[in-house]
């Protein structure tokens, strides 16, 4: 036995590997038969005390009879090394072999703890010295082990609790991995006893040692499974199943199958349908399902594009009735009959819409005229059209010529603000509000009443661009002929509320009225009437001819332009000669 583990040979076994020192092996095999130096004598040693003195060598021959050289703990050859008393490591050519406390000739004691000797001697023939002896640790299996190879000792090997003895490289082999505790037998293995019929109780059985295992390894106990866990399946798988029915059923409805109708012209329940500009007829369709007139958009869809003209239904106002199918609801939007919208002519006065509102929504007369006073700076008039002195109808030129929407139900205001709304998309879409000051106006609001005078004075397209440019000429400050002023008899009219060709000259010079451009210079306060696209556009580009007179000589649908005063007083006279004054 070695201090540092257990085996005959020289070689220590080293604390942290068990298995160091393979070389010893052979070396100690190779010495096995020769005699112990100490006469067969068994060596004796401390229980619990490991000797720290060191003698000399005599005559320098080996311990095992030999001159064979010696091998540290690490089988390194060393050149007569010896040790102090402290244990540390001298060599001298004196010693022809190494000498180390803790390991002799033979088998050593192993001393789990190490005491420094009393003394030691210079050689082997002095004799022993006197050591200290220490009770043995009961707990130590090795610790009243005798040392000598001729010596009977116990196996300590043979005990169960001993570890198993070391044995040379050769003949070494793996330790075994360790068992498994928390193996689990797969489908492969064997059936669990749910499914092969056995009681829980008797499976719960089965499990109580893997339980029981795990629980001392910290795992979870495996959960149970039973028959509520195989319903949750089924209905999960069930339901999977039912729900990709559906939704194949619905791709394949929305794919290959018709779109869902009905049938017949409908039911006799009317009902209004507002059809907003500009819609399509997927935006037409879902109007229609949400009044109930069709049963699908899809279904309207295919029934539009179907007809030849399903492309060119109109924005507006129709009347319908409810669940008709999608084919004859196409073919009533096409048909005037059905239409039930509000058409605005250009150059119609405010006035007039005002009444023509309230027919269409069967409200009392005059209500749409006191919404429009009231509630005007609500309805969506830009700020450059608010706050004019002396106007007398801020929604005046606002109301822009078009078709609006209009039925029973609807109220005024939504009408209005339609129309408003319709100007001001007119009017940015042609720029009017950067425009002004290149014609020598202040204000877009000046452009504005200027267009309605060549609405309401004009009579053709080629009339507008040359009234436009009478109007400009009028209001120049080096107008002789007039002195600035526009003499229309439409502003008077406006301010009548009349429309009167033959007006006599006292009664306009009389009203000093600021709409009458009789007796007032420049612009009337504000527009006169609604102008169309006509208008506004000639008001923009005038002709550059020279005209500053005009005079309706048929009286009706003919008007005819001149530059100086006594061309006028030739048309004049033309004009009365036509109307036999």
């Amino acid at each position: 036995m070695t201090e540092y583990g257990r085996g005959p040979g020289s070689e220590p076994w080293h604390p942290e590997d068990p298995l160091y020192g393979d070389g010893g092996w052979g070396a100690q095999q190779a010495h096995a038969g020769q005699q112990s130096p100490y006469d067969g004598r068994p060596q004796q040693y401390p229980e619990q005390q490991a000797q720290q003195g060191y003698g000399d060598w005599s005559d320098g021959q080996s311990s095992y009879g030999g001159g064979q050289p010696q091998y540290d703990q690490y089988g390194h050859q060393n050149s007569e090394p010896h040790y102090d008393q402290y244990g540390q490591q001298q060599y001298d050519q004196q010693y022809g072999q190494q000498q180390h406390g803790q390991q002799q000739h033979g088998q050593q004691q192993y001393a789990p703890q190490a005491q420094p000797q009393q003394g030691y001697d210079d050689g082997w023939g002095g004799g022993a010295q006197p050591q200290a002896h220490y009770p043995a640790d009961p707990s130590d299996p090795y610790g009243q082990q005798a040392g000598g190879y001729g010596a009977e000792q116990p196996d300590f090997y043979g005990t169960p609790e001993a570890y198993p003895p070391p044995e040379p490289p050769t003949r070494r082999r793996a330790e075994p991995e360790p068992q498994r505790t928390d193996w689990d037998p797969g489908p492969d293995e064997g059936e669990h006893a749910f499914f092969a019929g056995a009681d829980d109780d008797v499976a719960d059985a089965g499990r109580d040692g893997r339980g029981e295992r795990r629980s001392r390894g910290g795992g979870k106990p495996k959960k149970r499974r039973n028959g509520c866990a195989c319903l949750v399946v089924c209905l999960v798988l069930g339901g999977g199943v039912a729900g990709v029915g559906y939704f194949g059923y619905q791709f394949y409805q929305d794919r290959f199958g018709s779109a869902p109708d009905y049938a017949g012209g409908g039911n006799g329940e009317q009902v209004t349908v507002t059809i907003p500009k500009g819609a399509g007829g997927s935006t037409i369709g879902q109007e229609l399902k949400r009044q109930g007139v069709v049963k699908s958009v899809d279904a309207f869809i295919a029934a539009q594009q179907s007809n030849p003209r399903g492309k060119s239904i109109q924005d507006g106002v129709y009347t319908l009735q409810k669940e008709m199918s999608a084919e004859s609801a196409v073919e009533l939007l096409l048909s005037p009959k059905s239409r039930s919208n509000l058409i605005i002519a250009e150059g119609k006065r405010n006035a007039a819409v005002y009444e023509l509102i309230d027919k269409r929504l069967g409200v009392k007369a005059g209500t749409t005229a006191d919404v429009a006073k009231s509630d005007y700076k609500s309805l969506g008039l830009p700020d450059w059209a608010l706050n004019h002195k002396g106007v007398k109808d801020p929604l005046e030129g606002f109301l822009y010529p078009s078709s609006y929407s209009a039925a029973k139900g609807q109220k005024p205001e939504d009408v209005l603000k339609q129309m408003v709304a319709r100007a001001n998309e007119q009017y940015e879409k042609i720029g009017l509000e950067g425009k002004a000051e290149g014609l020598g106006l202040k204000s877009p609001w000046e452009l504005l009443t200027a267009a309605s005078l060549v609405q309401a004075e004009g009579k053709t397209h080629d009339d507008f661009r040359k009234m436009a440019e009478v109007i400009y000429n009028r209001l120049k400050e080096s107008n002789t002929e007039t002195n600035q002023k526009l003499q229309f008899d439409s502003t008077f009219n406006y301010l009548m509320g009349q429309s009167k060709i033959h007006i006599s000259e006292s009664e306009i010079n009389s009203n000093m009225d600021p709409y009458n451009t009789y007796t007032n210079r420049g612009l009337p306060p504000g527009p006169i009437g609604n102008p169309g696209d006509e208008a506004l556009q000639a008001a923009l580009d005038p002709t550059q001819d020279g005209w500053i007179y005009f005079v309706a000589t048929d009286g009706v649908d003919k008007t005819e332009f001149a530059k100086t005063h006594d061309e006028f007083l030739k048309l004049k006279d033309k004009f009365d000669a036509s109307s036999g004054d």
